[in-house]
């Protein structure tokens, strides 16, 4: 698996990999765009970053309420203005919100762990 399957998602402006600390690791950014391998760097560092207070947060909810089923976590979904990073894993692919098919970028990214 490569990423060029995650550049071949509808709307896919970038794909990447990183690290379990967020350092990018491979990327592929289509021509024109304005993402560089230095937000590409940061993305990924924020990906890791919400995913760990995400799973704080489903521990906590778990802990409290004896409700079951929040983790693990699978992947999620950082929604901008323009652009939306969907990732799953140490993998991710940015979209285009005007052309984004979320559930065929998650079906992609569900390749990497399979």
């Amino acid at each position: 698996m490569s990423l060029d399957r995650l550049m071949q998602v509808p709307g896919a402006l970038a794909a990447f990999h990183y690290t379990d600390k967020g350092d990018l690791v491979a990327h592929q950014v289509k021509e024109g765009t304005e993402l560089t391998p230095q937000v590409l760097d940061l993305l990924a560092h924020t990906c890791v970053a919400n995913l760990a207070v995400a799973t704080l947060e489903a521990r906590g909810w778990e802990a409290l309420t004896g409700q079951t089923g929040f983790e693990p976590l699978q992947g999620f979904s950082l929604v901008g203005l323009d652009w939306s990073a969907v990732v799953n894993g140490n993998y991710g692919v940015v979209v285009r919100n005007r052309d984004a098919d979320y559930e065929a970028a998650f079906a992609a990214l569900a390749e990497f762990k399979a």
